[in-house]
């Protein structure tokens, strides 16, 4: 299990985490989502080891992290900007991951040329920003870490192309069980992938659930007519006679509350993630706001 414990980290006068805590259960596919510059990106480097928290402890398996290449070992982490040497080829990353990883795997190198189908030559500065994504993930991958991390990690890859790294990620959960953190504003697709979800904001963790616990505490009421002044209502809204509420509860606790005033019509509905998004983030001025222009 990964876990940050109260962590703390400035950056001269401003505090990009703020006491965070958080647990990614082992072998699971955690997604980590939040606004711009809720600390994300701060959050993952820190436990990678390229910075150093204020205070506070990132362990994994009950082993600290920062300066300790043992641990290093066993997590892969792909940045939202990769990075390379600037005229390596893939072929010279590759060498270079092998030495860093003890459990490089050579032949799933080559199956994944079959995929990926990257040139083994030529530098892979001069690849297009997808090509690039795309080896992050070959070599990622192939060093099969326990931990893999991943910032914005289909930013630049096509559809067809996103489906087939989710695809490859999912198959070694499944067999390896390795454990992924996913931070992406894409949370359709995390929606897809996730079993465990943490919301961000200003530093904090705002909210932290299963998927299911989180999709099943939450939900959409469409009716004709008032609700139960019993129900916790996060947003409402009006389109002519129908009204749509975002409630906190059970779908059983709020058909049992609504159906006693049995209203001409009422329906309740699942939640995506990016609606829950929205809503748990509207509780702190995070809302979709409306404006004349």
């Amino acid at each position: 299990m990964l876990e940050l414990k109260n962590i703390t980290k400035k950056f001269g006068d401003f505090k990009a985490l703020d006491d965070l805590s958080m647990r990614v259960p082992k072998g699971t596919v955690y997604g980590l989502v939040g606004p711009n510059g809720a600390g994300k990106s701060t959050a993952i480097r820190c436990i990678v080891g390229v910075y150093r928290p204020d205070s506070g402890s990132i362990t994994m398996d009950g082993g600290s992290v920062y300066e300790n290449p043992a641990m290093k070992m066993r997590i892969g982490y792909i940045p939202d900007d990769v990075f390379y040497f600037p005229a390596a080829t893939l072929e010279e990353m590759r060498a270079y991951y092998r030495g860093m990883y003890p459990n490089f795997d050579d032949a799933l190198f080559e199956r994944l040329y079959e995929i990926f189908n990257l040139p083994r030559k030529g530098p892979i500065r001069r690849f297009s920003k997808g090509m690039q994504k795309q080896a992050a993930f070959h070599l990622a991958i192939c060093c099969r870490p326990d931990v893999l991390i991943l910032d914005e990690p289909v930013d630049g890859l096509d559809p067809v192309m996103r489906r087939q790294v989710m695809s490859l990620i999912l198959a070694d959960v499944a067999e390896r069980g390795t454990t992924v953190l996913i931070s992406s504003h894409n949370l359709r697709e995390l929606e897809d992938v996730c079993d465990h979800v943490g919301i961000m904001d200003h530093g904090r963790m705002l909210l932290e659930k299963s998927l299911a616990d989180m999709q099943g505490s939450t939900h959409k009421l469409q009716m004709v007519g008032q609700p139960p002044e019993n129900l916790e209502i996060l947003h409402e809204s009006t389109s002519g006679r129908l009204s749509t509420y975002i409630v906190r509860g059970s779908a059983a606790e709020i058909e049992k509350a609504v159906a006693v005033l049995k209203p001409v019509y009422f329906d309740v509905l699942p939640l995506s993630l990016e609606e829950i998004f929205i809503y748990e983030l509207g509780g702190v001025n995070y809302e979709v706001k409306n404006i004349i222009l």
